[in-house]
């Protein structure tokens, strides 16, 4: 995962160095999430800044580098997640001079060719991203179909905070730090908070599936307003519309297949793969699948516990012993447990 956060100040007033200087705090808060690289933009004449925590998974090196221009310059792009089919949207795009093979770049490609909600149409991923438009001053907040990937956002005061937790929007000097007492039965009725909800006062959760834009007439405390480029009531409409007319054998040659294309999809990556394996149907299906696409051994990880009715290391063991996975165990303690807490 990476992290990213940024503000507008709609007063406008703040050099480039004191806004990378709140940028920096921000970003720095995002550490855990992308310890390789990091990076910030800043444009003083409409007071936005962009920063950008990088945990490098494809396209190490410097070309995948954020928050990243494109080429023509009008856009900049901070951006988390993984676009899993990003090399099926270069061969659409038809593009011949790229500058390294990250999905970033990819995306700025589209966005440029295609136009935002196009591209968030044909992209398959988690992710969660924010992109200037350096021609309009508009900025647009958008999140994966499921939510996966997380985006806060909200005005506080005359600022404009988003990031991809809480913890960046609070270092910014505007952020008030309000508790939302509305929410708080929503917290002790469901032991979460719901999107678009979050603990504090003017700050939100955007919704999956959704593009928010903020156009360069907003007003500070106005609501951006977000639009759906895919929902599941959608998708499960379509089903119904397009009802599966095979047998059960061909139901399950087809799940199957769909699997195998989303395993294929998940293990392009320029870094070492794993999996985490408990021994149950749904990760010791992955786990085979991924073993059925590798030249080597997969490699799997298990958290055991010595209390057996918690315990499901042996299962998993077997699993992998089955599939002729590199295995790795690790058993914790109460002791851990309390040299944690």
């Amino acid at each position: 995962m990476c992290g990213l956060t940024g503000f507008i100040d709609r007063k406008g007033q703040q050099s480039n160095d004191a806004m990378k200087a709140i940028l920096s705090g921000m970003s720095n808060s995002l550490q855990h999430r992308g310890p390789d690289d990091h990076g910030d933009w800043t444009d003083e004449r409409f007071g936005v800044a962009l920063g950008h925590r990088r945990l490098s998974i494809v396209d190490v090196s410097n070309a995948g580098h954020q928050p990243m221009t494109s080429v023509s310059g009008r856009y900049v792009i901070v951006f988390n997640g993984e676009i899993y089919n990003h090399l099926a949207l270069r061969g659409e795009l038809g593009e011949s001079s790229w500058h390294g093979h990250s999905d970033t770049e990819t995306l700025l490609a589209a966005i440029v060719g295609w136009g935002l909600k196009t591209t968030m149409e044909k992209a398959v991923g988690m992710f969660a991203l924010a992109l200037w438009d350096r021609e309009t001053g508009e900025l647009s907040l958008v999140r994966d179909r499921m939510g996966e990937k997380p985006m806060y956002f909200g005005w506080q005061g005359d600022t404009f905070l988003f990031g991809s937790e809480l913890k960046a929007l609070k270092r910014h000097p505007k952020f008030a730090g309000e508790v939302d007492r509305d929410v708080i039965p929503l917290l002790l009725r469901h032991g979460y908070i719901p999107a678009p909800h979050s603990i504090y006062k003017g700050i939100q959760k955007l919704m999956p599936g959704t593009i928010l834009r903020l156009p360069a007439t907003a007003q500070p405390g106005s609501k951006p307003e977000a639009e759906h480029y895919w929902s599941l009531t959608g998708a499960v409409a379509n089903g119904r519309r397009n009802p599966f007319r095979g047998d059960e054998r061909d139901a399950v040659a087809q799940l199957e297949a769909c699997l195998l294309q989303a395993i294929d999809l998940q293990m392009i990556a320029d870094v070492p793969l794993g999996v985490f394996l408990s021994g149950g149907i749904d990760s010791s299906t992955v786990v085979a699948l991924m073993q059925a696409r590798s030249s080597r051994p997969v490699k799997t990880f298990t958290i055991g516990f010595e209390e057996q009715d918690y315990n499901e290391a042996v299962h998993a063991k077997r699993v992998a012993r089955h599939l002729g996975t590199d295995h790795t165990e690790l058993y914790v303690s109460p002791s851990d447990a309390m040299g944690v807490i």
